[in-house]
């Protein structure tokens, strides 16, 4: 799978192994690749290339309850042998070119009993590689523009086709990174699916064009149409839930092109209406889906992180990712690294790992409060260990007096204007400059007379940086005019 060097996505949240791997057993292609490995023995015959003989199929179609006198009947088991195949799930001894045999012979490979007595994990790896053949197949062109672009010496034209394969399966890696980076991402897209058009527009549509001209639409109505058949194909290994575009809608449409392009080509995914948008088409990835698209991505050097995977690292590894991570997605991960160890020295080890003067540090601190947050009464030995110390100290003491807990010393003023000026530090790191933010910065600094006075002189390495944040933000203009004039001090002092 192509991808740009080393990109970061958001965290996807993913079934057990044991979860993922019942689910490929029972995706259809994948389930009847098995039936045919099941099947296959000494009266299976087939051609070069390990395809199974033309009047084997119609065999193999019943095997499968399938109408061999319907046509797709054979399509459907000739593809399902191709995956048999491909996965090791059957092994094929093809017929020597120049010999007298007329086919070669198949028996079920050793990868069969797997399906039953491997492992999740080995069972996924199955249909991994039940996947990657799809993809390919996915990335080729109609047969029939195949048969018409062969040459008069057997070899297919790619300039009459107008196909390049590489460029085809780039493509559909390509959509299939976009879906995935929707799904996880939270814009709204995991709470359904995402219509065909928005998908399309964006393989197609530069990110700072307006308006898309008749020209872009055309080709986000070609992109949309090779996906419809393209998602059809994926759809059966499990990897996709596929709403195909409605037959009736071209006849419906004076303008074939922008009615291809669909409703909220060019708008994010929710923008569009749910009505109109439906009929284009709409596709989700599956918990297999989400599983087998990060596979690809990991293989190809991008960092997928899934939610779990950090169950057995330390603390210091927890904060450092979940900083980068949305609330949600954090919260979900810290929960799983707790859940494995004892509180107390859980809450000792997140409390050191929070330190720290680097720029991260106000973030980690942020999402330490926030592991810290459902504790109960057996973490406060741990959290009043750090009373005293000058990064954690403000913290620990917000932690103890939500729960009640009594003679909690009052912090120190340097303590206070050190910890404002943290708590601002990690919400703009979170969450960038937020609309709740400008009146946070009002709730902090309030209820202290010349705040602005006393906040330039803060030991924190973002004493300048908050500040000057405050100077846009703070709600009230007199305040926002001192902030800045504070921050100036800050700089100065910190020149």
């Amino acid at each position: 799978m192509s991808a740009e060097p080393h990109p970061k996505l958001p965290p996807v949240r993913l079934p057990s192994d044991a979860e993922l791997a019942r689910d490929a057993l029972v995706a259809p292609l994948f389930a009847r690749a098995v039936r045919l490995a099941r099947w296959a023995g000494p009266h299976t015959r087939v051609d070069i290339g390990g395809e199974l003989a033309a009047a084997q199929l119609p065999e193999a179609a019943a095997v499968l309850g399938l109408d061999p006198a319907d046509e797709e009947g054979p399509v459907l088991a000739s593809q399902a042998w191709r995956v048999a195949v491909d996965t090791g799930l059957v092994d094929v001894a093809e017929p020597e070119e120049d010999g007298d045999e007329e086919s070669g012979t198949a028996a079920p490979g050793e990868d069969l009993a797997l399906v039953t007595g491997g492992a999740p994990a080995e069972v996924l790896d199955l249909w991994l590689a039940a996947l990657d053949t799809v993809l390919a197949d996915a990335a080729v062109p109609d047969l029939d523009d195949l048969v018409d672009a062969l040459d008069a010496g057997g070899e297919i034209d790619f300039d009459r086709l107008d196909w390049n394969p590489s460029r085809e399966a780039d493509f559909l890696d390509g959509v299939l990174a976009n879906l995935y980076l929707l799904t996880v991402s939270g814009h709204g897209a995991s709470d359904g699916p995402i219509p065909l058009p928005v998908l399309a527009a964006s393989m197609v549509i530069p990110e700072d064009m307006g308006e898309p001209t008749d020209a872009v639409l055309e080709q986000v109505s070609d992109a949309m149409m090779r996906l419809d058949d393209q998602f059809r194909q994926l759809e059966p290994i499990g990897l996709v839930e596929f709403r195909p575009v409605d037959e009736a809608l071209m006849a419906e449409a004076d303008d074939e092109e922008f009615a291809a392009a669909g409703p909220g080509a060019g708008s994010s995914p929710g923008e569009a209406d749910d009505e109109d948008v439906s009929r284009y088409g709409l596709v989700r990835l599956t918990p297999l889906g989400l599983y087998g698209i990060r596979a690809r991505m990991l293989e190809a050097g991008v960092t997928a992180p899934a939610v779990g995977e950090l169950a057995d690292k330390g603390a210091d590894a927890l904060l450092d990712a979940v900083s980068g991570y949305s609330e949600g997605a954090a919260q979900a991960e810290i929960e799983q690294w707790l859940a494995g160890r004892e509180l107390q020295g859980a809450v000792a080890e997140l409390l050191a790992a929070a330190r720290g003067a680097d720029e991260g540090g106000p973030l980690r601190r942020l999402r330490c409060q926030q592991a810290l947050a459902p504790a109960g009464p057996e973490a406060e030995p741990a959290v009043r260990a750090v009373l005293d110390d000058a990064e954690l100290g403000g913290l620990a003491r917000v932690w103890l007096s939500e729960r009640g807990v009594a003679d909690v010393p009052a912090p120190d003023e340097a303590m206070v204007f050190w910890l404002t000026v943290d708590t601002i530090a990690a919400q703009l790191a979170a969450d960038g400059e937020t609309e709740e933010l400008p009146l946070l910065m009002q709730s902090l600094t309030q209820h202290h007379t010349g705040f602005f006075d006393q906040a330039w002189r803060v030991e924190h390495p973002a004493t300048a940086y908050v500040l000057e944040a405050m100077g846009r933000m703070h709600p009230d203009k007199k305040a926002a005019k001192e902030a800045r004039k504070a921050a100036f001090k800050a700089r100065s002092r910190q020149a």
